[in-house]
């Protein structure tokens, strides 16, 4: 069963033993040796072929190139053999919290992986870098990388159910840092002092304000989580080396959520898994089959299905998705930025733009990667007319949907309100996009397979693409040497074998 626990503020005066917190509690799962049962390990290996897909769409793009230079700038650490980086060599291998960092960043830049959202934000995927980049680094096995990516998810799901950051602007990186450092703890086999160590110092070293997904957004959106992942490795390290970790990071006076969260009076209550308890929060999450962000799928889905029942686009005088707080809020009319609505924006503002993402797929009936973000594309001036047509507005019932803890009526999407110039409405409304679980098409290993097959084919060769599925596939019986191969090598000339951009390093 699941404990939850009640966290709260503590004065200094106060007697809060360590066994009492959160970050405590957090280290007990992370050492608890339960096995993972099978159908969280087929989801795990699910994950780890959506990863690999998105990062190789992302290998030529500019964030990428300049966090793979840095990583190559650093050695192969003396305690291991070292990581892997996406699209590079096997044989040519960096730093664990440098491969984590590179990987991170390939693996959000599209924002095409998967989501969990309840109280917070998140994309648990983010967890896998840094536990797969520890793993190679000192030579697990299959089933020990099964077992941290494991807890990763249900450390970072069991807090983004409980506790809310980006209501006071701080980023949802700061649950990644402790649920990254959890999973490398159980895949190291730590016990649970250094892992609480670990934890409390992931923490504190990735708080930030949510300002990197705030009007012009900038390509650090695709760094922040690779920044959380390789504080982690870092933590895990320290600690390792016996260096402590403030405390209480969580119900500390002057902690975190005393003075970044809901205050000095506050209190959460947090699921954990019992002593036992399989981890099982991964399959609570969902990918997307859009690059785009999460409360932008179930639209994109909409307004292909009104596009293939032939609406005509040209005669609208307005649109209006009435959906979530969030969606109204953050990706919405509602957030205020006029650059949602600025056709020369950059690519990571437009998938934060409902207001585009639902002209483009209703006028075009399809989504992609690239060229939905296309400049050319976004400047269209029949884009750009219908575009200004469309805003948000929260709904109270959709708002609701959205927070319940009722996976059957939990919905990111909402209902849309189309007028027509002769005066004529069209209604229709989505609750979940179609790959979601309870979806139209939920994705299963076949799409997953599929959709790294669409990514990868430009840019990986037909051999490498079958050799990484392949093994892949048999995550759990992968020997050491077998973890080490557990990345994708680029065709000759996609990745430089010399360093492209020039910095400090």
């Amino acid at each position: 069963m699941t404990v939850t626990h009640h966290v709260r503020v503590y004065k200094s005066e106060e007697d809060l033993p360590r066994e009492n917190q959160l970050a405590w509690k957090i280290a007990e799962v992370a050492t608890d040796a339960v096995e993972v049962e099978q159908d969280v390990v087929d989801m795990i290996i699910n994950r780890i072929i959506d990863n690999a897909s998105v990062a190789a769409a992302s290998l030529t793009r500019g964030p990428i190139i300049a966090a793979r230079d840095q990583a190559f700038s650093h050695p192969a650490s003396t305690g291991g053999a070292g990581a892997n980086v996406f699209g590079a060599s096997l044989d040519r291998r960096t730093s664990p919290e440098w491969a984590a960092w590179a990987n991170g960043v390939a693996v959000r830049e599209l924002d095409y992986h998967d989501t969990f959202l309840a109280a917070e934000y998140s994309h648990p995927g983010d967890n896998i870098p840094p536990i797969l980049a520890a793993a190679q680094h000192v030579g697990a096995d299959g089933r020990a990388l099964v077992r941290g990516i494991a807890t990763g998810y249900e450390i970072q799901v069991d807090l983004v159910k409980a506790i809310c950051l980006h209501k006071h602007k701080i980023d949802h990186v700061a649950h990644l840092g402790p649920s990254a450092a959890a999973g490398i703890g159980t895949l190291l086999g730590l016990d649970a002092e250094t892992i609480y160590q670990a934890v409390s110092q992931a923490l504190h070293t990735t708080t930030a304000t949510r300002q990197s997904r705030k009007g012009e957004i900038s390509t650090w959106k695709a760094h922040a989580p690779a920044f959380a992942g390789k504080m982690a490795v870092e933590a895990v390290d320290r600690a390792m080396r016996g260096q402590t970790s403030p405390s209480p990071i969580y119900e500390g006076e002057d902690g975190v959520i005393a003075w970044m969260l809901d205050g000095p009076d506050a209190a959460y209550e947090v699921p954990l898994p019992a002593a036992g308890e399989p981890k099982r929060a991964i399959l609570d999450t969902y990918t997307k089959e859009h690059s785009a962000e999460y409360q932008a799928q179930a639209w994109i889905d909409l307004a292909r299905k009104l596009h293939g029942q032939g609406i005509d686009t040209t005669n609208i005088d307005s649109v209006v998705l009435h959906t979530s707080h969030h969606t109204h809020y953050v990706i919405g009319s509602g957030a205020n930025d006029p650059q949602k609505y600025d056709p020369t924006a950059s690519r990571e503002t437009l998938d934060h733009s409902i207001p585009y993402i639902f002209t483009v797929a209703l006028q075009d009936g399809t989504w992609h990667h690239v060229d939905s973000y296309a400049p050319s594309r976004a400047a269209r001036p029949d884009t750009v007319e219908l575009w200004n047509k469309v805003t948000t507005l929260e709904d109270a019932e959709w708002t609701r949907r959205y927070h319940s803890n009722d996976i059957a009526e939990k919905a990111f999407g909402g209902r849309v309100e189309i007028l027509f110039a002769d005066g004529t409405t069209l209604v229709d409304e989505i609750a979940v996009a179609d790959a979601h679980p309870l979806g139209a098409r939920p994705f299963a290993r076949e799409n997953y397979i599929a959709k790294f097959r669409l990514l990868a084919e430009p840019v990986l060769p037909p051999e490498e693409i079958e050799r990484f599925l392949s093994l892949v596939q048999r995550l759990p019986e992968l020997t050491a040497a077998e973890v080490a191969e557990l990345s994708i090598i680029a065709k000759p000339g996609v990745v430089a074998s010399e360093q492209v951009t020039k910095g400090l390093f």
